[in-house]
């Protein structure tokens, strides 16, 4: 007799209770209905309703869709543009204008006003905009790395866009491209357990996509609007005051503690109007930023062709999926026994202990993952980019909901690709990347 189903113990392969059709029957996976999406995400099938701002988001995000896929851009996105960089300029104020009186006040004030100058000037400093730089870590160089320079190069000369100045390795699902720097120097940051999975085909049009954001109008990467939001980021990280200690004791005086609340008070609602500013760059900003985003993706159709840059981004929906593998291979690897030298370490009254087998290599790891994504079943894909339709999942608040993004892909002509790899220079970029995959490998399987 076989097990009751209930949304609490889904049966593989058995009936629905909410509609009696087929649930799925790989044992690998959840269990759940195509028919009519029961447990679609088990445990959290009553999702908590929108807020007002949630709605609101959702519905340009579906309106900037609708103008996608009718061929045009967003009309107000323009407009949305202008009035972010209008809303820069205050931020860009406050900071050149505290540094100035700062210098004033060194320069011609009294020594009280010249120890507040240096308070001033030490604060300026704080608040000035971050506009990064070019790691030092974890980089390819171009004398190192040829080919995969040269790949990259191919693909910003198809797209007209600059070479990149750096490329750094990660160990994040994902890939990055920004500018850094006063001199705006591009940056490809590269996330290897992403890349790993990827075919030839899906790499060319990752950079494609990752080099596209230099081309495509993206206005949050310019000098004047990025550095006015990072500063803006910077200021509220800085004067959020942290919750209140408990269990302090007597020893702090009560007039210590007043003082404490009163400055927590005031940095609060300080902190509070920042994150209005940050919510109101947020709304200027998202409409261009998800098109720039649909551009990027348009871009990488025509470096990658279009299959290469639809299975790209439905890899975007395997991060649970990777994150599984990978802690499975990880508990995998701790269990088996160490390698343990004959000889090595041990007295004339001990005996010899027998050689152990040797962990495995690191290159392993990536082979395994290759593998077992290559077995996810479409039902499990369905599942997952339901499950992104359903939650309008992103890879991050910049970007639009992943299957969005994806139905874009599909509903666009079918292109060739622009720019192809041979075999013998794909081996010769994986041979570059070997000593990052080693290490990152190595990171993982550590945890």
């Amino acid at each position: 007799m076989s097990a009751p189903t209930s949304p609490e113990r889904p049966a593989h392969g058995g009936p629905c209770p909410r509609c009696d059709a087929a649930l799925t029957a790989d044992r690998r996976f959840t269990a759940w209905c195509p028919a009519c999406d029961w447990n679609l995400s088990p445990g959290q099938d009553g999702t908590a309703a929108p807020t007002r701002r949630e709605r609101a988001a959702a519905e340009r995000t579906d309106r900037l869709f609708g103008e996608q896929a009718a061929g045009g851009d967003s009309p107000t996105a323009r407009r949305d543009w202008l009035l972010a960089s209008a809303a820069a300029a205050p931020v860009h104020l406050v900071t050149v204008g505290l540094f100035c009186l700062a210098l004033w006040l060194l320069v011609t004030g009294s020594t009280v006003q010249r120890c507040a100058g240096a308070v001033a000037l030490v604060i300026a400093v704080a608040l000035r905009p971050r506009l990064g730089r070019v790691p030092r870590e974890n980089v390819l160089d171009r004398a190192s790395a040829p080919a995969l320079y040269g790949l990259a190069d191919r693909v910003a000369a198809e797209l007209g866009a600059a070479p990149v100045a750096a490329i750094e390795v990660t160990d994040e699902f994902n890939a990055s491209y920004g500018l850094v720097g006063l001199r705006r120097r591009p940056v490809l940051h590269l996330g290897l357990p992403l890349w790993e999975v990827l075919d030839d085909r899906q790499r060319i049009a990752l950079l494609g996509h990752e080099f596209g954001h230099h081309v495509n109008g993206d206005h949050r990467r310019s000098l004047w609007l990025h550095s006015a939001i990072v500063a803006l980021a910077a200021w509220y990280d800085m004067v959020r005051p942290d919750r209140p200690g408990r269990g302090r004791g007597d020893e702090v005086s009560l007039l210590i503690r007043i003082g404490a609340m009163v400055g927590a008070v005031v940095l609060r609602a300080v902190a509070w109007l920042l994150l209005q500013g940050l919510y109101l760059f947020d709304r200027l900003t998202s409409r261009a930023g998800q098109q720039a985003e649909y551009r990027a993706d348009a871009l990488a159709v025509r470096v990658g062709g279009s299959e290469a840059a639809g299975g790209l981004l439905a890899t975007f929906l395997l991060f649970g999926p990777v994150c599984t593998a990978v802690d499975r291979i990880r508990a995998e690897e701790r269990r088996r026994p160490r390698t343990v030298r004959r000889g090595r370490g041990r007295t004339a009254e001990q005996p010899e202990q027998p050689e152990q087998p040797k962990p495995p290599a690191p290159d392993l790891l990536w082979e395994r993952l290759r593998e077992h994504l290559g077995s996810v079943p479409a039902t499990e894909r369905e599942r997952l980019l339901r499950l992104s339709a359903r939650d309008r999942a992103a890879v991050d608040s910049t970007h639009p909901p992943t299957h969005l993004r994806i139905a874009l892909v599909e509903r666009a002509e079918a292109r060739p690709a622009a720019v192809t790899a041979a075999p013998a220079e794909a081996g010769a970029i994986a041979a570059e990347l070997a000593p990052h995959r080693a290490r990152i490998a190595a990171d993982l399987l550590a945890g």
